[in-house]
């Protein structure tokens, strides 16, 4: 059960953070421990350098501090994303989740009184995952 305490919506970052224990992005598990970093990412096309890869739609990655930061946050690209491979990729969001994700998405992001217009901070829709289903494919 976590509280997703973080969306992006910039125009090469479009994600949904959770899994704070705190709910605040500042938490974590008191532990951390090593990348698994892809190898298998295709570019991304809005990099001319090569360097970012695409996150694709769909992907679950954990978010981390820096490298071997890794403990209980990760993120759900709600939006292809152009990032480093310096993300974890563990998972995907099949097309019931996706829904769920568009529309929280679509909600979007709460403002402040410095930030009208955010493209980064809680979102509008208070979002808490109760539960994962795991899935295998072959």
């Amino acid at each position: 059960r976590t509280v997703c305490h973080r969306l992006t919506a910039y125009p090469t970052l479009k994600v949904l953070q959770c899994g704070d224990p705190t709910g605040t992005g500042e938490g974590g598990p008191g532990y951390e421990y090593k990348d698994e970093l892809p190898v298998d990412l295709p570019p991304a096309p809005s990099d001319p350098t090569g360097v970012r890869r695409l996150y694709g739609r769909g992907l679950l990655a954990m978010a981390n501090a820096g490298p071997d930061t890794n403990g209980s946050q990760f993120f759900v690209v709600y939006g292809d994303s152009a990032l480093r491979p310096n993300y974890t990729v563990f998972g995907t969001v099949g097309a019931a989740g996706l829904k769920t994700l568009d529309k929280i998405a679509a909600g979007g992001i709460e403002p402040t009184p410095s930030d009208p217009a955010p493209v980064d901070g809680t979102p509008v829709l208070r979002t808490e995952l109760l539960s994962v289903r795991p899935s295998c494919r072959s």
